[in-house]
C-alpha cells in the first residue's frame, strides 16, 4: 500500500485501522482472563500444550491467542514459551496481590459494550439508548457486579482519598459514603481512623458487598448501612465528613449542585465533603483516560461527563461550600476535589 507524505512524516492509514478492529484487543484480553491463562503463564513452562491442558481448550487457539497477546505486548514469547510481561505478572496473574483480572466482569458486561453497537443514535440523541435513566436506573443489577468485581482497580485511590480526607484528624467522628459499592473508601477512613464511623448508602444488595467487605477489613462494628437513593433518603446527620466517590459524573450540572447542597446541609460546620472523579483539563481532550470518560457517560446516562476541576469548582462553590482545592491522586486518573461546609 502506497502512503502520501506529510510534513510531520509518512502518512499512514494504521491508526484508522487500528481504531476500527479495537474489538480484537477487547476480546483477547478478556478471553484470556475467562481461560485462566495468566495464571497457566505465571505457573509455566510456558509451552503451548501446557497452557492449552490447563485452560481446557485447543492447542491451535491457545497458541493464535497467546501470539496475538504476545504481538499486544501483553504477554511476551521467546523460543516458542510465552512468559508474563512486567505489566501481566502484577496485573493479570490471579496470583497477583494486584490483579485486576476481576475487573473484566463488569467492563466487560454486554449491558456496558451493548450501547457502543449504536454510538452514532446516541451522539444523536444526546443520551444513552439504555432504557429509563441508563446505568443510574434505581436498582440496577450491575452495580453488584461493580461492587464485587471493581475493587481492584480502586483499592489503590482508597489510601490516598482517607489521607485528604482525614488531613490527620483523629478522635471520633461520622462519616458517609454516597454510593458507596464496594465500600472501600469508607472503610479506609475507618481503617486510619480508628475512631471514625461510617455510613455506606447505596442500594440494599449493593451495601451487602460492602458490609462484607468491612468484616473482612475488621470494621464492620463500625460500618452502618443506609439503603435507598441518595437524592430520597434522610441522610441522618451532622458527619464530619461525606465521600462521594466516582458518583457525580453521572448527572448533569443542576443536579451534582443540588445533591452538593443536601451533603452540605448535612455536615456539621467546618465539615468536608470529597469527591473522587476522572478529571480532564480545560481544553476536556488530556489527559486522555480522564478525558475520554466523557464517551462512556454519554453511552451510559442521560446527562452526564467528566467534569472539569473548573465545572466541579463552581458546582462545590454554587452549593455553598468554601476552601474548595483538588488533590490529584499520584498515578492514577483520578482527582480528589475537596470543599468545607
Amino acid at each position: 500500500m502506497q502512503t502520501a507524505n506529510h510534513a510531520d512524516g509518512p502518512l499512514s492509514p494504521t491508526l484508522i485501522f487500528d481504531m476500527l478492529q479495537a474489538h480484537q484487543r477487547t476480546a483477547a484480553l478478556k478471553a484470556a482472563i475467562d481461560l485462566d491463562v495468566f495464571r497457566a503463564v505465571g505457573e509455566g513452562p510456558g509451552d503451548v500444550a501446557s497452557i492449552a491442558r490447563h485452560c481446557a481448550a485447543s492447542e491451535r487457539g491457545i497458541r493464535i491467542l497467546c501470539d496475538f497477546l504476545a504481538i499486544q505486548g501483553v504477554l511476551i514469547k521467546e523460543d516458542g514459551r510465552y512468559r508474563h510481561s512486567p505489566s501481566s505478572a502484577v496485573f493479570l496473574d490471579p496470583r497477583s496481590p494486584a490483579s485486576l483480572a476481576s475487573i473484566a466482569q463488569f467492563l466487560g458486561n454486554p449491558a456496558n459494550r451493548e450501547p457502543y453497537d449504536h454510538l452514532a443514535d446516541i451522539v444523536r440523541a444526546g443520551r444513552t439508548n439504555l432504557p429509563g435513566s441508563g446505568s443510574v436506573e434505581p436498582e440496577n443489577p450491575i452495580w453488584v457486579q461493580f461492587a464485587e468485581t471493581m475493587g481492584p482497580m480502586m483499592a489503590p485511590l482508597a489510601g490516598p482519598l482517607g489521607a485528604v480526607v482525614l488531613d490527620g484528624c483523629t478522635g471520633p467522628m461520622r462519616v458517609l459514603e454516597i454510593a458507596a459499592g464496594h465500600g472501600l473508601f469508607g472503610i479506609e477512613v475507618a481503617k486510619q481512623n480508628v475512631e471514625a464511623r461510617v455510613t455506606g448508602l447505596d442500594w440494599a444488595p449493593v451495601l451487602r458487598v460492602a458490609l462484607n467487605n468491612a468484616k473482612k477489613a475488621g470494621v464492620d462494628d463500625r460500618y452502618d448501612m443506609l439503603p435507598g437513593s441518595a437524592f430520597d433518603v434522610e441522610f441522618d446527620g451532622p458527619y464530619d465528613a461525606v465521600l462521594l466517590t466516582n458518583f457525580l459524573h453521572h448527572f448533569d450540572k443542576p443536579t451534582c449542585t443540588s445533591l452538593l447542597k443536601k451533603v452540605r446541609a448535612a455536615l456539621k460546620p467546618g465539615g468536608r465533603a470529597a469527591t473522587l472523579e476522572f478529571v480532564p483539563n480545560e481544553d476536556r481532550v488530556s489527559p486522555p483516560t480522564p478525558a475520554s470518560f466523557s464517551l462512556t457517560m454519554l453511552t451510559s446516562t442521560e446527562a452526564g461527563d467528566a467534569y472539569t476541576q473548573s465545572e466541579l469548582f463552581a458546582m462545590y462553590e454554587d452549593a455553598g461550600f468554601g476552601g474548595v482545592t483538588a488533590h490529584p491522586i499520584p498515578m492514577s486518573p483520578h482527582t480528589v476535589v475537596m470543599g468545607i461546609a
